[in-house]
């Protein structure tokens, strides 16, 4: 029954008495059938927000079919490394990645406030100042928080939660990406490219550059990417920028990406051949750390910082880091 329905049944019954306590206790009626049909239609909304994620998050999946590839710096065409700050891409190491699916967009702060709502986490963080601005989201955009913006989120935890949650809602294997399937993605199924963009190089947007951090948010896009500090909550849409070949969006730039490798420095001298997924522990178990990649997107340009080789690892309860899942299905999905 409707919830006009139930309203005009219950008028119906109050009319039929004309004696005041009947009537009081009829208006008690309708005020809970009221405060029911309220809290039915809250749920509904609720269950239709978490369906349109789950079957958008589906949709949204892009296919990679495995293969193998030289996994780390291959280094430019006069052998030199892209990152020289570090070692920790050195050396490559050839590997097999299985086909699977990856999302085209980094999550959005739209899509992790139902997540929030379904699951009843936000509370966890609301009252830790440096975390609970992870959990906002607007309709304005003109907010660093907009719906359709990437996230970053409190800890890695969540971002690992979140990908399960879809899992659960679609009945697909939902996961993080592992450090492999991340980079063999962004570089369009292996490619020598040392940028997850649509010509494979740099050409940064101007936004938030100095001296204007803080100029509107509606000014046009330019370049191919954007790569700025990750202090500076404000970035751009997701699919603002040209995707990379391969159809994926923000690999390079917008925000970092958590993926669910354990990180090691040296891991690339042992990773196995076939789909490597990093440690099987955390190498300081008084430190965790998981392996995050896309340094642009945390404005790590310096050194070759901003190239889809570099990687570091970043402790799993650190907040402002990004993310997106993929499916680990040998097939396309959609």
């Amino acid at each position: 029954m409707t919830f006009a329905a139930y309203v005009e049944l219950v008028k119906g019954a109050l009319f039929m008495f004309r004696d005041d306590r009947l009537k009081l206790s009829g208006w008690i009626v309708l005020s809970a059938v009221l405060v029911a049909c309220g809290g039915l239609a809250a749920d509904n909304q609720a269950a239709k927000s978490v369906k349109r994620i789950a079957e958008q998050a589906v949709d949204n999946q892009v296919f990679v079919e495995g293969g193998t590839f030289e996994l780390g710096d291959v280094g430019r065409p006069n052998g030199s490394p892209y990152v020289v700050l570090t070692d920790h891409a050195r050396p490559t190491v050839e590997v097999k990645v299985d086909g699977y699916s990856i999302s085209r967009y980094e999550t959005t702060w739209g899509e992790m406030e139902v997540y929030y709502a379904d699951v009843g986490r936000a509370h966890l963080y609301e009252d830790e100042f440096t975390v609970s601005k992870y959990l906002k989201a607007s309709d304005d955009p003109l907010s660093p928080y907009y719906y359709r913006k990437p996230a970053r989120v409190p800890n890695y935890g969540e971002a690992e939660r979140y990908c399960a949650w879809l899992a659960e809602q679609s009945g697909l294997p939902f996961a993080l990406p592992t450090e492999a399937q991340w980079e063999f993605a962004a570089r369009s199924r292996g490619r020598n490219v040392p940028y997850a963009t649509n010509t494979g190089k740099e050409d940064n947007d101007t936004y938030l550059q100095r001296p204007k951090e803080y100029i509107d948010p509606s000014v046009r896009p330019s370049g191919n990417m954007l790569s700025h500090s990750s202090l500076v909550m404000e970035r751009r849409p997701v699919g603002t920028y040209p995707p990379n070949p391969l159809g994926l969006y923000d690999m390079t730039g917008n925000v970092g990406e958590w993926t669910q490798d354990w990180f090691q420095k040296d891991y690339y001298k042992h990773a196995p051949f076939d789909n490597p997924r990093g440690p099987v522990e955390p190498v300081n178990p008084d430190k965790p750390e998981k392996t995050v990649r896309d340094w642009a997107g945390k404005g790590g340009g310096f050194g070759g910082g901003g190239t889809v080789f570099a990687r570091s690892g970043v402790h799993v309860d650190a907040p402002g880091t990004g993310f997106r899942c993929v499916v680990n299905h040998p097939e396309p999905i959609n």
